[in-house]
């Protein structure tokens, strides 16, 4: 399939055989320059007189040559200056050249000139700046003027100047003609075979022109691919330089091209080593912010010419390089983030199978000893003894540590089994008083804690109600794990933030206690990470579940109160 040209290259053609033309024409005027400077220097020096041939006296040649001159810088500056035709003004300036020609050979003899094959420079001039019209205007111009020439020599009409013996014509009408012939066949002759040179030639300039193109178009692909490929891609010599580096590898290491160039490649990469050559390796990488990645990398070695320098004298020769070679690089440090996230998602999917065993397994047994426990202590309960008492109490830690396990084994199947999020409209002062109620009935729950709830009755929320009073149920839990003793305070504050997209609900939930620690900010929401002694490191990692299954986020930071500050953000509908 052949391409359409574009608008803009046809544009740009054009202009360049304007371009091309014009320099043609502005040699031509410089050729005729040269060449009658050169007949001005062979008429003096035929002038000394022993020679047999009839020249122009030096006043006229002066003249001749001074015309000659200004023609010609005169017709240099109109095609220079003004915008004219080149095709129309190199056929004038073909004319122009026949007809001084032959103003040339009526002064210097007629058929006795010494200067007839001149005409040949405008037709070959002609053929091949003007193929096939430029030499035939020429050449026909040309047998025109030369047979008025010959018809003056013919009929003795010439100059008074040049009444001389050697002048006088003595051939009669049939070797006129004859010497018309002649040269009329050689004029056409010559200038069909310049006519056909310059049609090969223009041929053979846009055969080259089109494989320049195309070139040019290839090489700026190639450099494109080179530039905009997501790998990093570098060369090195046989002496370990680097020859050549894309934007991609720029990026991964941080430096610039100019600072990579012609530098060794184990400066920067001084992890990598070029074994095995069909595998691909990793290596840790220090970019020039000092950050530490990692990359993926494998090389192949590349062997092409390059020109080596001998000796002072500086002797090119070309040689194969056989060390040379070509690497690709990657950041793999995001897949190998991916990676554990996918080991990640596979440790959960066994938590789950696991979960659904225990939850299966442990949950009824739990419901019996919870049950009789609590039998035995309304019964013991009736009872007054120190035996009793003691009882009593052993009753109350299984209880308690029942409670304990059976809430463990619901955390693990909230996790592994999340629920998808079943969003509709509701109050969220009302979901934050029903959580706050079922808290305060714990026997945990500190009488004194001071609570600051800064949310309007009016605020309602798009969530999942069960879901909310889950997220909101940790999150109060682990504040209150982590404020000081009987100085417990925790602020829970809700505001709408209009955006330019969509509104958002934003909670948070602070607390007075130490905070979270430096660099532990991520590690916090990940499943079985806790600080607490009795927590089982999911009660984080299960808001964190909920709030992507509501297409929301959670973040912690530092509160005013001095210690933790979670917040989370809870997309409303369009």
């Amino acid at each position: 399939m052949t391409a359409m040209p574009l608008e803009g290259e046809s544009l740009t053609h054009q202009g360049t055989v304007h371009r091309l033309l014009v320099n043609q024409l502005l040699w031509m005027l410089f050729l005729r320059v040269v060449l009658y400077t050169l007949l001005l220097g062979v008429s003096a020096y035929l002038q000394s007189g022993q020679f047999n041939v009839i020249v122009l006296p030096p006043p006229l040649l002066f003249v001749f040559i001074l015309l000659v001159y200004a023609t010609a810088i005169a017709s240099s500056l109109l095609l220079l200056k003004t915008n004219v035709d080149p095709r129309r003004f190199g056929i004038k300036q073909i004319l122009l050249d026949t007809f001084i020609i032959s103003v040339l050979l009526y002064y210097t003899g007629a058929s006795h000139s010494i200067f007839s094959p001149i005409y040949f420079f405008p037709i070959i001039a002609g053929g091949l700046i003007l193929p096939r019209l430029g030499g035939l205007i020429a050449a026909g111009a040309a047998t025109l003027q030369f047979a008025f020439v010959l018809a003056l020599e013919y009929y003795s009409i010439f100059p008074e100047v040049l009444h001389v013996p050697l002048y006088n014509n003595e051939r009669d009408g049939l070797a006129t003609l004859n010497l018309f012939a002649v040269y009329g066949l050689t004029f056409f002759l010559a200038a069909t075979l310049s006519s056909l040179f310059a049609g090969r030639l223009r041929k053979t300039e846009d055969a080259l022109s089109d494989s320049v193109r195309d070139f040019g178009r290839l090489s700026l692909l190639y450099k494109q691919i080179f530039d905009d490929i997501n790998t990093g891609i570098i060369t090195t010599d046989d002496q370990n330089r680097i020859t050549s580096v894309n934007n991609a590898a720029a990026h991964i290491i941080g430096y610039s091209l100019s600072e990579l160039l012609n530098q060794k490649f184990h400066k920067f990469f001084p992890n990598v080593r070029f074994i095995n050559q069909e595998s691909r390796h990793s290596a840790e990488l220090t970019r020039k912010d000092g950050e530490q990645t990692r990359i993926g990398y494998s090389y192949a070695r590349l062997q092409y010419k390059q020109l080596q320098e001998h000796g002072s004298l500086k002797k090119s020769t070309e040689e194969v390089c056989e060390n040379c070679r070509v690497i690709t690089i990657q950041d793999i440090s995001e897949v190998e983030r991916l990676e554990k996230q996918m080991q990640q998602a596979e440790k959960l999917a066994a938590i789950g199978r696991i979960s659904a065993g225990i939850a299966h397994d442990f949950r009824n047994p739990l419901t019996a000893i919870s049950g009789s426990a609590q039998v035995l202590a309304n019964e013991l309960g009736l009872m007054h003894s120190p035996q009793n008492k003691a009882n009593s109490e052993l009753i109350t830690i299984i209880l308690r540590e029942s409670n304990r396990l059976s809430n463990t084994v619901s955390d693990f199947l909230k996790f592994a089994r999340p629920e998808n999020a079943e969003n509709d409209w509701f109050s969220l002062k009302r979901c934050l008083d029903e959580v706050l109620e079922v808290a305060g009935m714990a026997s945990s729950w500190p009488e004194d804690c001071l609570l600051d709830i800064q949310i309007d009755t009016v605020v309602d929320i798009w969530a999942d109600q069960y879901q909310l009073f889950t997220i909101l149920n940790h999150l109060l839990q682990n504040a209150l794990a982590f404020t000081p003793l009987g100085d417990e305070k925790i602020r829970i504050k809700a505001i709408e933030i209009k955006g330019n997209d969509d509104d958002i609900i934003q909670i948070t939930v602070e607390d007075n206690g130490p905070g979270i620690t430096p660099g532990k900010e991520e590690k916090i929401f990940e499943p079985f990470y806790t600080r607490r002694i009795d927590g089982t490191g999911l009660g984080l990692a299960i808001v964190k579940q909920m709030m992507d299954e509501h297409k929301g986020s959670i973040e912690v930071g530092k509160s005013s109160l001095g210690g933790a500050k979670f917040t989370t953000s809870f997309p409303l509908p369009s």
